[in-house]
């Protein structure tokens, strides 16, 4: 990877050129952090479990006709995607309450929510990743009503489908973090789900104990850290108990 050119460096993944025009290769870093970049960490071999765990789901979700920007795995670290102009609003899908909802509103960390609730959060680690508005995404000309709507119909069709895959393997999807891009072909725009989806940016809780198995253990110093996202991996049928191989379908347990 030193002889390609690096884009662009975030918290948990680096971006370079990819082998051909509008590829990028992503490589997912062990790198952790919390708070908007208040407490770091290295989580030993996150970006590994991250980048198996991520082109299941992505791979299923293609299966299923929503649109990414991957492409395939390429080694332990770094999978192939599509180069996407990234839309600076990430959307958050809650279906119980946890994290900052239950602190906003006094809910109890664990409520079922009477519905799926979607929310927005400008993409701005100076400003806090701040919550808006679709008013004012679309005054600020972060994205079109269309873009909106497509965003919204993308999400809530991913949340019933990942819902679904991880209740089959013991696991309570609680919330999820997604972000979308812009993917120009022949000059026609579409909307695709872009980034990673992986225990970085979801909530998953043991249905039966409610452990977390997900970065809130690594926030709320609960330890163990590592061995969560191994057991995400071992039930998804992607880090068997002697170790990674190749990628099967989930076992329900």
């Amino acid at each position: 990877m030193s002889r390609r050119r690096r884009i662009y460096e975030g918290k948990a993944k680096v971006l370079y050129e990819g082998p051909e025009p509008g590829t990028l290769v992503q490589y997912f870093k062990d790198d952790a952090s919390a708070f908007n970049n208040q407490k770091r960490g290295v989580i030993t071999g996150k970006g590994v479990l991250n980048n198996r765990i991520s082109e299941y789901l992505m791979s299923r979700l293609g299966e299923i006709g929503v649109p990414t920007h991957f492409v395939r795995r390429l080694n332990m670290r770094e999978q192939l995607v599509r180069e996407v102009e990234i839309i600076p609003i990430s959307v958050k899908v809650r279906n119980v309450a946890a994290g900052s909802l239950s602190k906003r509103f006094g809910i109890p960390e664990g409520t079922p929510l009477p519905r799926s609730i979607i929310e927005y959060y400008y993409k701005s680690e100076e400003l806090g990743d701040p919550i808006v508005s679709e008013e004012h995404i679309t005054a600020f000309g972060w994205a079109a009503p269309q873009d909106l709507d497509d965003m919204m119909a993308l999400s809530l069709r991913i949340n019933d489908y990942l819902t679904g895959l991880f209740l089959g393997v013991g696991l309570r999807l609680v919330d999820f973090k997604l972000e979308y891009g812009r993917l120009w072909e022949n000059e026609e725009m579409r909307i695709v789900l872009a980034d990673e989806i992986s225990p970085d940016n979801c909530r998953l809780w043991d249905i039966k104990t409610n452990d977390k198995l997900d970065k809130d253990r690594f926030r709320e110093d609960l330890g163990r850290v590592e061995e969560a996202y191994q057991e995400v991996a071992r039930r998804l049928g992607i880090f068997p108990e002697g170790g990674p191989g190749e990628v099967k379908g989930p076992k329900a347990v």
